[in-house]
C-alpha cells in the first residue's frame, strides 16, 4: 500500500538529481583531483581516505563526489547536513561511529554538507573525535574554509578546490541526459540545436545543476520535438551574479576592482563595477572605497582626484540611481586614467610607525607656541623665523632634535607631484644658502 502513495521517488526528482553521476567513470569535471592517477582518485579507489574539504562553487560536484565515495568505500559512511543538524545530532553521529567501530570493525566516514554553516562550537564537537579517528570527516562548502572553518579543524584536513565546470563539460552533461533513457529526457526523444545546448552551457556559468534545470524546463517548451535556441532562451532564468556581501567573492570582486584601478585600465575597472552594481552591491560602500583610492592610489600626482571621487559620492546622494551609475562610471575613468603616487600614503604610514617606535618627542623651544609672557621667559617661540619675511624660505627645524632631517613624504616624478618634488628640491636648496 505503501508503494502505491509514494511509488518510485527517483522517477518525481528534479533532471539535476536523477542525472547525478553514481561512479567515478560518470564523473565530469575536477580533472585536476579525480583524474587517472591525481591524488583524491587514488585515495578513493585505495579507500584510504583522510579528512578532506571539498571547496567549490554551487553545482561544481561537491556531493556527487561524497556519493561516489559512498558506493566506493567499504566504511561506514554518513550523510550529515549542517542546515538541518545541531549539537544534539553531532552527538548521535559520534555515538553511531563509535558502535560501528566497535561492534563491526568498521570505520566511519562523516560527510558534512555546507559545513561552513556549523558555527564555532558546533565546530568544536567534531575535533576530538577526528583527532582520535573516531570518524574521518569530509566537509563541503561553496565559503572560503580559511574564513568559515575553525584552524585546529581546518589543520586535520586536506582543502581540495573544486573549480566550475567547463562549458565543453556542461555539453556533454546536457547531450547524456537528453539521450538517457534510463534516468533522463531519453524516452522523450527531444532533439536539440547545437545553438541550444551551447547557449544553456554557457548561462549556466559552470554549474551543472543550473544546466540540468534549465535543460529540463526547456524540455517542456519544445516545440515539435525539438529544443531550440528560442526555447532555450525563454527557459533561462536569470542567475543572481555569485556575489555574497559577507563571504570571499565579495572581498574577491572589490579587490579586482580597485586593483584595476591602480593598474590603469579604465575597461577592468568599469567591468569589476559593474558586475558590484548588477549583484546589488551598495553604490555609497563602492563610492567610499574610491575616496579612499583617490588619496591612496593618486595622490598628489592629480589632487583633483579626491575632489572628484568626493564630488562623486555626493552627486550620487543627490541623484541616486539608475543615473547615478554614469556618475560612478565618470568618476571610475577618471580615477583609473589619473596618474599614481602612493608617496602621502607611504609618508603617513612611515610617520606613524616613526611616533609609534620614538614616542612623544619634545617640540623643539623655537617653533612652541608662546601666548603668555611666562611662556616666553621660558624661551617658548624664541627664534622662530617666519618664512614670509624672509621671502618664504627659511632655514629651521620643524622637527623634534632627535629626527632632524628625517624624511617621510618623498614626492614622485608622476604627473603633479613631479612639480612638487622640483619645487621642494629647490626649497631644500635655497636652505643651503640662508
Amino acid at each position: 500500500m505503501a508503494d502505491l502513495f509514494n511509488g518510485n521517488r527517483e522517477e518525481f526528482a528534479p533532471l539535476a538529481e536523477r542525472m547525478r553521476p553514481r561512479s567515478m567513470a560518470q564523473y565530469l569535471g575536477q580533472g585536476h583531483l579525480v583524474g587517472e592517477g591525481k591524488m583524491l582518485r587514488r585515495l578513493i579507489e585505495s579507500d584510504r581516505l583522510t579528512s578532506l574539504i571539498f571547496w567549490g562553487p554551487p553545482g561544481s560536484g561537491k556531493t556527487t563526489l561524497a556519493r561516489i565515495i559512498a558506493n566506493a568505500t567499504s566504511s561506514h559512511f554518513i550523510f550529515f547536513s549542517a542546515i538541518m543538524s545541531g549539537i544534539k545530532e553531532i552527538r548521535e553521529v559520534v555515538k553511531e561511529a563509535e558502535d560501528t567501530l566497535k561492534y563491526q570493525g568498521k570505520r566511519t566516514i562523516l560527510f558534512v554538507d555546507e559545513i561552513h554553516r556549523f558555527n564555532k562550537s558546533q565546530q568544536d564537537a567534531f575535533l576530538p573525535h577526528v583527532e582520535r579517528g573516531t570518524f574521518t570527516i569530509i566537509g563541503a562548502t561553496t565559503e572560503n574554509p580559511s574564513f568559515e572553518v575553525i584552524a585546529p579543524l581546518l589543520s586535520r584536513c586536506k582543502v581540495l578546490v573544486l573549480q566550475p565546470l567547463s562549458d565543453e563539460d556542461l555539453l556533454k552533461i546536457l547531450e547524456i541526459a537528453l539521450a538517457d533513457r534510463e534516468r533522463g529526457l531519453g524516452d522523450l526523444e527531444l532533439g536539440a540545436t547545437a545553438e541550444a545546448l551551447a547557449f544553456m552551457a554557457e548561462q549556466a556559468a559552470g554549474d551543472a545543476r543550473v544546466a540540468l534545470n534549465t535543460l529540463e524546463t526547456a524540455s517542456r517548451l519544445a516545440h515539435h520535438g525539438e529544443i531550440t535556441l528560442e526555447s532555450a532562451r525563454e527557459a533561462v532564468q536569470k542567475k543572481p551574479l555569485l556575489y555574497d556581501k559577507g563571504g570571499e567573492e565579495h572581498y574577491n570582486v572589490i579587490s579586482a576592482f580597485i586593483k584595476s584601478m591602480r593598474g590603469s585600465d579604465p575597461d577592468a575597472a568599469l567591468y569589476w563595477l559593474a558586475r558590484m552594481l548588477e549583484a546589488g552591491e551598495d553604490p555609497i560602500f563602492i563610492l567610499r572605497r574610491m575616496v579612499i583610492f583617490a588619496s591612496e592610489d593618486v595622490g598628489n600626482a592629480d589632487p583633483r582626484g579626491l575632489q572628484l571621487a568626493v564630488s562623486a559620492l555626493q552627486a550620487y546622494q543627490l541623484v541616486g540611481m539608475p543615473e547615478g551609475r554614469i556618475i560612478l562610471g565618470q568618476a571610475v575613468t577618471y580615477l583609473a586614467t589619473a596618474p599614481k603616487s602612493n608617496a602621502s600614503y607611504n609618508g603617513i604610514n612611515e610617520a606613524l610607525a616613526e611616533v609609534r617606535k620614538s614616542g612623544a618627542q619634545p617640540v623643539p623651544m623655537e617653533i612652541r607656541n608662546a601666548p603668555t609672557k611666562l611662556m616666553k621667559g621660558l624661551g617658548y617661540g624664541k627664534g622662530y623665523l617666519y618664512p614670509h619675511d624672509h621671502q618664504g624660505v627659511v632655514r629651521q627645524n620643524y622637527l623634534p632634535e632627535a629626527l632632524a632631517g628625517r624624511r617621510f613624504y618623498t614626492p614622485k616624478e608622476s604627473g603633479y607631484e613631479k612639480s612638487i618634488k622640483e619645487r621642494m628640491e629647490w626649497i631644500r636648496g635655497e636652505r643651503e644658502k640662508v
